[in-house]
């Protein structure tokens, strides 16, 4: 199975981010003009918190508040779960999968390094899943193994 590192060396280790001081609204145009669902938030260079489309709806439209009047660090989510980029996608899946979470940040020590998301290990897991597939269907032509 595929690590992060190497996952995120495929689809590339850009991320985006904001400061906690950051206005919602600000941060949303940011995540439209970007097209992703979550920002990490980032204070001196050190993750501080997620800020995501669904804490702007929990935490912003539901309690009738202004976007433009509030910044990330009253609403983002500042229990982050992070992982290494040694674990392998079926790993960070089932985190993701267990502790409801949507985006993982990817963190080297204390360096941050990428971000996944649940799209990008679904996908490499269907990937490895077809190779695997594929390698056996090759082994049972070449072996003529009768099922």
């Amino acid at each position: 199975m595929k690590t992060i590192s190497r996952l995120l060396i495929e689809k590339g280790q850009e991320f985006w981010w904001v400061n906690p001081e950051t206005k919602v609204y600000d941060a949303l145009k940011v995540m439209a003009d970007k097209d992703v669902g979550a920002l990490m938030v980032l204070d001196r260079g050190k993750l501080v918190g997620m800020f995501s489309e669904r804490d702007y709806a929990r935490k912003v439209i539901l309690k009738n508040k202004s976007s433009k009047n509030i910044s990330v660090a009253e609403i983002m989510s500042s229990m982050v779960i992070s992982i290494p980029p040694t674990v392998d996608c079926e790993q960070a899946l089932a985190l993701m999968t267990a502790k409801h979470v949507r985006h993982l940040p990817v963190l080297d020590g204390e360096k941050l390094v990428g971000i996944v998301s649940i799209g990008d290990l679904v996908k490499a897991v269907i990937d490895h899943e077809k190779q695997v597939n594929k390698a056996l269907n090759q082994y049972i032509l070449e072996n003529k193994v009768l099922l």
